[in-house]
């Protein structure tokens, strides 16, 4: 970005965090209320701090850390701190993941299809190799998130004499499962869209992130991200580049949990300046009155690419099961509520599960959003398949170290 300046603030709660930045300059510290660790001020304007009509009464600011350029190509390490660019919390990278991106905004301009046997219209979408990472969320951060974003919550399924429970290691919170305790939509045995109950094992702060979204920082703190599994997954090394390598834990919990925890195929498309990213997880079957249950969660992000203000008012889903079944779900919002996209608030991220009685399927569908003028228009819901894992193992019963 050198001979240009960008500016743009996120909004965090009742919080603004700001940067700016104005070419490669060199050092630009990052900046908080009450943040994690001091340095010395730089000549720069790029800093992350609070509005002063917003800023808690006797906080002062300070310096956590000092922003690198973002990498343009390659991908970022274990141990890389970051700030989320549109969430705006503190994170730190555990692991990268190399998913199929299949953005139907640059899809061929080949005619679409007429609608298959799974129900939908299709384009002609070509996979594209993208990059995600698993990464902790600094807990001083959630709370000024939890109304954007659940962050992505990472569900395991329960023990086999419980086939229907689930055990959830949340970014932040499940919303859904606030909403909604053992509610189920959907009235065929062949489709089963379940809000599971509040799971007994809760770890909060795990989320997937794109590549475009790492803010990448460098901080001189042994511990600059609150979370209770940091130094459990990460050992502080000052003559390592990020200074934060992974310890055996972090490790083996990967490939204990891989399957499970394996980021692969990411849809998205953008109706009307609304993009919607989907992102569907295997979790595995369950045996369930002499039948197999297969389950699946999905992680769904909508942005508001406009200056325009909108609001989510309805869903409308439909779910092809292999086994011959077409569902139709529709309802008020997503996880409980309906959630507004601003200049301010561009986001609203959530996940929910699905259970299907064939070993694969399909999901597609609208969300119905409504303008200041009372007006609504519909954003299409990229479909995504649902796949199961033909030689899987047997799905962990809760967290595995």
């Amino acid at each position: 970005m050198a001979g240009c300046a960008a500016r743009r603030a996120l909004v965090v709660g009742s919080r603004w965090w700001s940067r700016s930045l104005t070419g490669a300059r060199g050092p630009r510290p990052l900046c908080a209320a009450g943040g994690a660790g001091t340095f010395p001020p730089a000549a720069t304007t790029t800093r992350r701090h609070l509005s002063s009509r917003n800023r808690p009464e006797g906080k002062v600011l300070e310096t956590v850390g000092v922003f690198e350029v973002p990498k343009q190509n390659g991908k970022y390490e274990t141990g890389q701190l970051f700030l989320h660019s549109v969430f705006g919390y503190r994170g730190v990278v555990l692991f990268p993941w190399q998913a199929r991106l299949y953005d139907r905004d640059v899809a061929s301009a080949a005619p679409e299809k007429a609608e298959n046997p799974a129900g939908h219209g299709s384009k002609e979408v070509k996979g594209k190799t993208h990059t995600y990472y698993q990464v902790l969320i600094d807990a001083r951060d959630c709370p000024h998130i939890s109304q954007r974003s659940q962050t992505e919550a990472v569900t395991f399924l329960a023990n086999h004499d419980d086939s229907r429970a689930l055990y959830a290691i949340p970014g932040i919170i499940d919303a859904e499962s606030n909403a909604a305790r053992s509610s189920h939509l959907g009235t065929r045995p062949g489709v089963v869209l379940l809000l599971s109950p509040v799971p007994p094992l809760s770890v909060p702060g795990l989320d997937y992130v794109s590549h475009e979204d790492i803010l990448p920082y460098t901080s001189t703190d042994q511990v600059p991200i609150q979370h209770e599994l940091f130094e459990r997954f990460l050992l502080y090394d000052q003559t390592k580049a990020p200074p934060f390598v992974a310890r055996e834990t972090l490790r083996a919990w990967q490939e204990k949990n891989h399957p499970w925890l394996e980021l692969s195929d990411v849809h998205r498309e953008t109706t009307e300046n609304i993009r919607v990213t989907v992102i569907p997880f295997y979790m595995g079957m369950r045996e369930a009155q002499n039948s197999h249950v297969y389950w699946w969660r999905y992680c769904i992000r909508l942005e508001n690419l406009d200056s325009d203000v909108v609001q989510l008012r309805e869903r409308h889903w439909r779910i092809f099961s292999l086994s011959g079944t077409l569902e139709t779900v529709r309802g008020r919002g997503v996880v409980g509520r309906e959630p507004v996209l601003s200049k301010e608030q561009p986001a609203f991220q959530y996940s929910s599960h699905v259970s299907l009685q064939a070993s694969s399927g399909h999901m597609w569908g609208t969300f119905r959003f409504e303008r200041p003028d009372g007006s609504h228009f519909d954003v299409r819901i990229p479909p995504f398949s649902l796949e199961s894992n033909k030689d899987e193992k047997t799905p962990p019963s809760g967290l595995h170290w």
